[in-house]
């Protein structure tokens, strides 16, 4: 069975550029080959600002987003995270994503492609790291930066990479897979 990669697009905001360099990591994935790559719009999920009356860690969750978000992170064995940056932080969305739900998160991998503005999201990137520790995520070192993302969309809003940008998310790939592969044998 291969490798199942969550592509999540972490910005929910209206007129978002998130989306756009999602879809383009997805394709770019999908064509990599070491995984069976997914589109995951967290915007899809809606989820309201933590709202379960008990605590992640027992699982018996009550709200229907809830349970279809913990059902898609479950399914994962790695992750990329698209990710804005928003005053030198993560965006909301991905703090409140991650703390819905505990124990489906563990012992899986997770990339970083960040984008913004002259730093290309890397602030975020970094914040990132410390709570995907937490939740047992292997933050990998690898990752892909986008300076200034939205001059990089074309007429139709689609994100059109560079050489550099290619280099890094073939690296990271590479490294997702060999993490992914590693850390399968501690899940089971």
């Amino acid at each position: 069975m291969p490798l199942k990669l969550h592509v999540i697009a972490l910005s929910t905001r209206p007129g978002r550029v998130g989306i756009s360099v999602a879809r383009w990591f997805h394709e770019f994935a999908a064509a990599h080959g070491g995984f069976e790559a997914e589109l995951v719009d967290l915007a899809d999920f809606n989820l309201p600002i933590y709202d379960e009356p008990r605590h992640p860690r027992f699982q018996q969750y009550e709200h229907e987003h809830t349970k279809a978000w913990a059902a898609s992170v479950a399914v994962a064995d790695a992750f990329a995270f698209v990710t804005p940056e928003y005053n030198y932080s993560p965006p909301p969305s991905f703090v409140n994503a991650v703390d819905y739900v505990l124990l489906e998160w563990g012992y899986k991998p997770a990339g970083l492609v960040s984008y913004g503005g002259v730093s290309g999201g890397l602030r975020a990137a970094q914040a990132e790291k410390l709570l995907l520790t937490a939740v047992k995520v292997m933050p990998i070192p690898e990752g892909v930066m986008i300076p200034m993302a939205a001059k990089q969309l074309d007429e139709e809003k689609r994100f059109k990479s560079n050489e550099l940008i290619d280099i890094s998310a073939k690296a990271m790939l590479d490294e997702l897979v060999r993490w992914a592969e590693a850390l399968k044998v501690m899940r089971t």
